[in-house]
């Protein structure tokens, strides 16, 4: 990183903030909200983007999206968005802290269901909140455009709605002006303010998958009289396991039926019954394999046993790829952020993340933060710290972050945003 007198600038007022972004996150961390209902999540995006009197603030995008434009005094055509996601999880926490959640959402369809922030979204918001605290505060200072982006749903919309980063793109969320760069990070167990990426996939390609199972209804203490769907459903959920031993074992897949829900009660043989589950592929071209085949795999175990059997593919969410030459261009300012020693390459995860619709489009990088009780070994193996809390994944139920390692997210926001800016950020050709 140069000696422009602004980076020290950024990281003192980035020191400034961070108590009331660690407030935010706490905040945000007793109320969470379901995808495609942020509404109180978004108001207060909204309120704090307001009081800084951006050049706009852009609203009700993809549900309950959020845009802010922060103009700088130095007119350049360069453009850099900054994302977050802002929806938690239905998951019941057991994390221990103080300011757990104890929300139950009552009306969330399939629910009632406990709600949390068990991925580190509190903490993605309240970093760019805070970051765009301290852009708006130099923003005269500023060669070029930040786009503040908090995005809904990207745990995925229920089935039936629609919302996220590609329909955020396509209802003209970051249009006038159109980014040159996008960047992001994700919260995770990795060791407190250490930087994880990696060149190629970071997460991988995405598919939830519908399967409707049809046979015919009877009483159970009658089976030979209808068609008992439940067997084939078994049989399918068996089955995927299979799936595994039909593709390259050097390109890992996962098929995976989370949710089995019938119509019916205990002494009835259901007329249908449905498996909800997710295809995760670390290479994204072989999505299309993956769905053919575990569609013939569940038509035909239903046709055995006598049922239907209907698959839909809903919410395609492509990897999020790192282009070498955006990687190579963003890491030398990572490191001066958080310190060379600091910054590692990581493995890939089937884990998936829609900010892939932005890097995608625009070009970007997105990092993974860490923020838990874990060391880095000598061989590049992250362990957990003896006598801490150990290195939690996300979606778990005992998921923490730690407040420690946000103000590191706000100053790699902010310095990240300034250097492509000002051009030091720039891929090679």
């Amino acid at each position: 990183m140069s000696g422009d007198p602004i980076h020290a600038e950024l990281d003192e007022q980035a020191e400034a903030v961070e108590r009331q972004v660690i407030e935010w996150r706490h905040h945000l961390h007793q109320n969470p909200e379901l995808s495609n209902r942020e509404v109180d999540t978004a108001k207060l995006i909204t309120d704090h983007l307001t009081s800084l009197n951006l050049d706009e603030v852009r609203t009700g995008i993809s549900g309950h999206g959020v845009v802010g434009v922060l103009r700088g005094g130095k007119p350049v055509d360069r453009v850099v968005a900054l994302r977050a996601d802002i929806d938690a999880l239905p998951v019941k926490e057991d994390s221990g802290e103080s300011f757990a959640s104890t929300v139950v959402d009552q009306d969330y369809p399939g629910g009632p269901f406990p709600v949390a922030h068990a991925c580190g979204h509190d903490g993605h918001t309240a970093m760019l909140l805070g970051a765009a605290t301290v852009l708006a505060g130099v923003r005269e200072q500023l060669p070029g455009t930040v786009l503040f982006v908090f995005q809904p749903a990207e745990e995925g919309a229920p089935a039936g709605e629609s919302s996220g980063a590609k329909q955020m793109i396509d209802e003209g969320a970051c249009n006038d002006p159109s980014p040159t760069m996008a960047f992001g990070m994700h919260l995770g167990p990795l060791p407190s303010g250490y930087v994880g990426y990696r060149v190629g996939n970071q997460f991988g390609a995405s598919s939830m998958v519908k399967i409707v199972l049809t046979g015919q209804q009877v009483h159970g203490s009658t089976p030979w009289m209808g068609i008992d769907p439940m067997p084939a459903a078994g049989a399918i959920t068996v089955g995927v396991g299979q799936l595994y031993r039909q593709v390259s074992a050097f390109d890992p897949i996962t098929v995976t039926i989370g949710h089995i829900e019938d119509v019916g009660r205990f002494n009835i043989v259901p007329e249908t019954v449905t498996l909800w589950g997710t295809i995760r592929c670390s290479v994204e071209n072989d999505m299309a394999d993956i769905q053919k085949r575990l569609t013939i795999l569940a038509e035909q175990t239903a046709a055995a046993y006598g049922c239907t059997a209907e698959v839909t593919y809903l919410q395609d969410v492509p990897a999020v790829h790192n282009l070498k030459k955006w990687t190579d261009a963003v890491l030398p300012t990572v490191r001066s952020v958080v310190g060379a020693e600091k910054v590692f390459d990581t493995p890939p995860t089937l884990g998936y993340d829609d900010v892939s619709q932005f890097v995608n489009k625009y070009g970007g990088v997105y990092l993974m933060l860490g923020a838990q009780d874990g060391e880095l070994t000598d061989d590049g193996t992250v362990v957990p710290t003896s006598g801490g809390r150990g290195l939690v994944p996300n979606h778990n139920p005992r998921f923490y972050v730690d407040d420690d390692a946000l103000v590191q997210g706000v100053r790699l926001h902010c310095n990240v945003a300034y250097d492509h800016l000002n051009g030091t950020i720039t891929p090679a050709e």
